[in-house]
Order: structure tokens, then C-alpha cells, then sequence
């Protein structure tokens, strides 16, 4: 992680649960962290939390709708015109909502696709166009996918949600493919964690938090830094290693 000291990095969704721990540890290793959400306010106080602790690196808090593109450009701008730009992209924000193929809202499958799907791959346009007009050659694009995107989990809540994670391994071999036709050291990876403990069951089951709960009480389940772990590990690669796809489940889960 050496190299990667004074570097900037742009992680998404950092606000809570693994973005955070995200953000955390690239800070502790020195990188420069534009940490976004819709709220920044636990962003802040992460941002002061690394600096009394002393972190060598910061982290800037800077708050984004990722369901809204101008939003999304406007930060790259922003990243530009503050920090030059973007050096690597941690794609960690995703949703869920429980809306069946067969009676879901439309509403709700469009939120997943928007943030899912479509704020991803603009993060990763316009992270790898920013690495291109500085030539920047060993950036990295990072892909907070899940377990979901390589089986479906037998639950009609969790279909969609499931399809949109597929989307993110496909759009991840994609990127790699594009990245090599484009004679670019730069690389793309995909981390596809199974049942993390963060607070993504409870905003997900949101009116059955008994429901959420259980997720976390059935088994000893992955820790938000066992993610960050990961993304560092990763990152600290050497450069001619390309890891294109990590999956880690807890010990006891099933499937």
C-alpha cells in the first residue's frame, strides 16, 4: 500500500457499514479519501474520528445523490478542480428493496437499477476518463459486488436485487476487457462478499426489523472490515497482478 500514499481515492456509500470501514483504512494508509453520500453527516464525523487518531492520510466528506448524474458529475468536477482527480474508485453503494419479479414496484426496481447499476458505471466512466487525461496508468476500479451476483438466493425479495449484482460481475470482466483493448495497466477488480453485518439487512427489511435481525443472529457473519480488508489487500497487489474476482462468505453460510 505504499505507493498509494497522497493518492486520491473516491469511495461511495461511505457513509455507513462498508464504505466506511473502506474509507477508514485507506486513510490509515495514507490516501486522500472523497468519501460520498446522500448524507454526510456520519462522513464528518468519521473525517474527524481519522483525524484524531492520527491517520496519515484525510478524508473529505462530500455529499452526492448517486441516483442523479449532474450530482455524480458535478463531484468528479469538484474532485478535479480540488485534488486533480481520481486515482482509484471504490464502487461500494447499492440498495435493496423488496419488490418481487412478479409484484414489485417499478419505482423500486428502478432505484436498484439507478444506484446498482447505472451510478457504477458512471463512477467508472468518469473515474478511468480522469486517470486517462492525467495518464494516469496504475489507477484501480474497485467493485463492491455481493455473492448475489453468482447465484440467485432463493428468496422472491431478493431477485431483482440479485440481477442487478449480476449486472456489476458482468459490467467487471467488461471493464476489464475495455482496460486491456485500451493497452492500460489500469485494473478492475470485483469483491463479492456474502452476509455482511452492517446496517444493510435493517434498511432493507425495513418495516420487519425482527426480520433484519435474524439475517445477523443466524450466524457468525462477515465484519465490515473483513471488506476493507479485502480492498487493501487488493490494492496492495503488485502492479502486474490483476485479482479480478474475490468471493468471501462466512464460514457457516450455505449458499
Amino acid at each position: 500500500m505504499e505507493r498509494w500514499k497522497g493518492r486520491v481515492a473516491l469511495v461511495t456509500g461511505a457513509s455507513v457499514g462498508i464504505g466506511a470501514a473502506v474509507a477508514r483504512a485507506l486513510v490509515q494508509h495514507g490516501m486522500k479519501v472523497v468519501g460520498c453520500a446522500r448524507n454526510v453527516d456520519k462522513i464528518e464525523k468519521l473525517a474527524a474520528e481519522c483525524q484524531s487518531a492520527g491517520y496519515s492520510g484525510t478524508l473529505i466528506p462530500y455529499k452526492c445523490d448517486l441516483s442523479c448524474e449532474e450530482d455524480i458529475l458535478s463531484m468528479f468536477s469538484a474532485i478535479k478542480t480540488l485534488h486533480q482527480g481520481v486515482d482509484v474508485c471504490i464502487n461500494n453503494a447499492g440498495l435493496a428493496h423488496n419488490e418481487p419479479l412478479l409484484s414489485g414496484k417499478t419505482d423500486g426496481w428502478r432505484n436498484m437499477i439507478d444506484v446498482n447499476v447505472l451510478a457504477l458505471s458512471i463512477c467508472t466512466r468518469e473515474a478511468y476518463q480522469s486517470m486517462k487525461e492525467r495518464n494516469v496508468d496504475d489507477g484501480h476500479i474497485i467493485n463492491i459486488n455481493s455473492m448475489g451476483g453468482h447465484r440467485m438466493v432463493p428468496s422472491a425479495d431478493e431477485h431483482f436485487y440479485c440481477a442487478t449484482k449480476y449486472a456489476v460481475t458482468a459490467l467487471t470482466e467488461g471493464l476489464r476487457q475495455e482496460l486491456r483493448e485500451a493497452k492500460t495497466h489500469i485494473r478492475a477488480t470485483c469483491i463479492s462478499p456474502g452476509i455482511v453485518e452492517t446496517e444493510f439487512a435493517f434498511r432493507h427489511h425495513n418495516s420487519d426489523p425482527e426480520k433484519a435481525a435474524a439475517v445477523y443472529e443466524s450466524i457468525k457473519c462477515l465484519k465490515a472490515q473483513d471488506i476493507a480488508s479485502a480492498v487493501t489487500y487488493v490494492l496492495g497487489a503488485p502492479p502486474h497482478v490483476q485479482i479480478g474476482d474475490v468471493q468471501m462468505r462466512p464460514v457457516e453460510q450455505v449458499s
